[in-house]
């Protein structure tokens, strides 16, 4: 069952993202068995990169936007206050959600929830 709604999750998202039709080839996520690492050359701003590994992850959220805005991927991990923020748009992101929720990082049927949400944050572990 786990199996069959990481399909559906990652199917559900890439059809989001094709209907919004834009991909960000600047953004890079990739991943291993141990670590995520992000490329991102933006065309106006500074190319920077980094990593943290999956173990590390605390909590995962994930912010929908609107129709002309992304959906963006936020991973807390208990190496640094902040967040790391994905753009659901950027290669490589569908697969990370995937294994994010494989994983179980973030909650299969909350997952499956949010994809035909319109608005709102949602976390896991909920508060």
């Amino acid at each position: 069952m786990k199996y069959n709604q990481i399909l559906l999750c990652k199917f559900v998202f890439y059809l989001i993202e094709s209907i919004k039709g834009v991909f960000l080839i600047w953004y890079n996520v990739s991943f291993n068995e141990n670590t995520v690492f992000l490329d991102v050359n933006p065309p106006d701003g500074e190319e920077w990169k980094a990593q943290f590994q999956w173990n590390d992850i605390i909590r995962v959220c994930f912010q929908v936007g609107d129709l002309w805005e992304s959906d963006d991927i936020y991973i807390f991990t208990n190496k640094r206050p902040e967040s790391y923020v994905i753009p659901t748009e950027a290669n490589g992101s569908p697969e990370c959600w995937g294994e994010i929720i494989r994983r179980d990082l973030f909650d299969a049927e909350l997952a499956i929830k949010i994809a035909s949400a319109t608005e709102g944050l949602y976390c896991w572990p909920e508060d």
